[in-house]
Parts: C-alpha cells; structure tokens; sequence
C-alpha cells in the first residue's frame, strides 16, 4: 500500500547493531533534524522496536508524511518483515518491523536492508541504465547491486548479500549465517581479527589494534589484513564481470583502516577484470554519513507502505 503526501517531510532511520540514526528529512532532500542513541540488541525485538519509535519521536515534525526504515538483516520491503538475521539483535529473524513501527509512531512506514538504502544515494547520478555493485565491509559483509537504474531486491529480499558468497579463501571457516566458506567468514572485521590471531599474532580486541599492529610491521597484521582484502576484491571482480557495471563502492569501516586494506583489495580486483572492464576501479562512497538516513527516507517514495493497524495517538 502506497500513498503519503511527497511535500511533507519524512523520517529516515538507519538501525546497525550498536546504534540507531534518525533523521527528519525535507522534501528537498536537506536534514532538517538529527538523533542517535544505542541500539538496545541484547533486548530483543521488541525493544529495538520501541528504540526505533523513540528515536522517530526525537526528530518528528508535527507534519511528517511516513517513516523509512533502513535496518539490518534480510528485509522484505513488501511484507515488511525481517525474513532472516544473524544473533547480533536478539531474535531479530521474523520481526513484524513495518507493520510494529506503523503501530507505534502512527506514520505509514517503508522498510529495507540498510545497505540497499544506503546505495540509493549512488545510484540516483547513473542515469536509468545505471549498474551498481556496492559493498559494505564491517562487522559483517553487505552488499547491494543495481541493473538498469533498479535496486535489485530478489525473493524475501535477499538480493546483495554478497558476504555469503563462498570464497577460496575462507575454505573451511565457519560463516554466521551457518555454513562455510563464506566471504563474510574471512573479511569481515573480526574475521580479520580472529585469522591474525589464528595465523600467531597476539590477541587483539578489534581490527583497529591489529591495523596499529600492522603498521608497525607486524607479519601476522600484514598477512591477515592483506588475505580479507584480496578475498573482497576477487568477489567483486567477479561480479563485476558478471554485471559489467558503471559503478563499484566499497563502504564500511574496514577500508577505512588504511592504504595496506584498500591497495590489496584493488589490486585483487583489477586481476579478475575482463578486458572491456579494465578502467573500472571500486570508490568509496559519495553519500557521506548521511547517506543510510537519505537513503531511507527516500524508500518512503519507491517502495509499499505499511499503515498503522492502531487508532490510537502516535507514540
């Protein structure tokens, strides 16, 4: 179900596993107001519902049209719901999102992966024929891929988890999703971090420390940063061959940790290029930190809205 008045402003919320952004967003496409508060994972579903609702509230205008919701897991924008997730929001997996934060703000509601949404705000400049492979490596490995100016979405909206793809150089690691080999199993941030301790280095906390460690020299550092790098880029490669497009991204906060991450991961992916492609280079993105708010916000205008099923007062 679709409709709300395109003048109002809308509300964008990006939900990760450690915080809540919200945003109110102008019908020009200016942030008008900003909020952000933890993510209460370890709570279960229900309290990130009522999270997500607070924070709408935060930055709500008293004429806000409807709310996009740019969340983790798999999300199916047409059902609204979360059709599969990893444990890092406790029983995130089956959550009835549009339809329970309908209920709670009394705001029609919009809802997709967080990475797809993110990658709407590369696509808008590719013109209608525009091909997009955008990757996001963090704590996991998220993806979004558009064909022909589309975002591709797929059955239960799965389409861009490209974290489960396998991977040469995972073979035999346990993946979060349950299986094997995965992509996400050695170039996520701590599957970065756990291969450097499995290759000898000293235990570290968080990539960062094994960044530091790498910068200084150390082998193992070097070796495991540089072996998730180059898993990334060979994916990407891959599917760039396979979908010949305009525009690779690579996002998230492990590039962000340095040269040694970014020349691997391009060099591995200029190697698995055909010829036509050979110019093609990942970027990083153009969105900036507000590109998964503007990107939800703007799902309110392409994709089915969910109503309140309640008639009392928004909370």
């Amino acid at each position: 179900m679709t409709g709300h008045d395109t003048r109002a402003p809308v509300i964008g919320l990006d939900l990760g596993g450690t915080k809540i952004a919200a945003a109110l967003v102008g019908a020009d496409g200016a942030v008008l107001a900003r909020h952000t508060r933890p993510t209460p994972a370890a709570g279960g579903s229900q309290a990130v519902l009522d999270a997500l609702a607070e924070a709408a509230h935060a930055v709500r205008a008293p004429h806000a049209g409807a709310v996009g919701v740019a969340a983790a897991g798999v999300i199916d924008p047409v059902t609204g719901t979360v059709t599969s997730a990893t444990d890092t929001i406790r029983g995130w997996a089956g959550t009835a999102l549009a339809a329970g934060l309908a209920d709670r703000t009394g705001l029609p509601v919009a809802c997709d992966n967080d990475v797809r949404a993110a990658a709407l705000t590369e696509l808008a400049d590719l013109g209608e024929d525009g091909t997009l492979i955008y990757a996001a490596v963090g704590t996991g490995v998220g993806g979004a891929f558009a064909a022909g100016g589309r975002m591709l979405r797929g059955v239960g909206g799965v389409a861009g988890h490209l974290g489960h793809l396998p991977s040469p150089e995972a073979d035999g690691l346990p993946c979060t999703c349950g299986a094997t080999g995965h992509l996400e199993a050695i170039a996520a941030g701590p599957a970065i971090t756990a291969h450097y301790a499995r290759l000898g280095g000293e235990p570290a906390d968080r990539l960062q420390a094994v960044a530091a460690r790498a910068a200084l020299g150390d082998p193992h550092a070097v070796a495991a940063i540089t072996l998730g790098a180059r898993a990334t880029g060979r994916v990407l490669g891959g599917l760039a061959n396979a979908l010949g497009p305009h525009r690779v991204v690579v996002a998230g906060g492990v590039p962000s940790i340095g040269a040694l991450y970014q020349d691997a991961l391009r060099d591995a992916f200029a190697t698995e290029l055909m010829a036509p492609l050979r110019a093609l280079c990942p970027t990083p993105p153009r969105g900036g930190a507000d590109a998964a708010v503007l990107g939800a916000a703007a799902l309110t205008r392409t994709l089915p809205l969910h109503h309140p099923h309640t008639t009392g007062a928004p909370r």
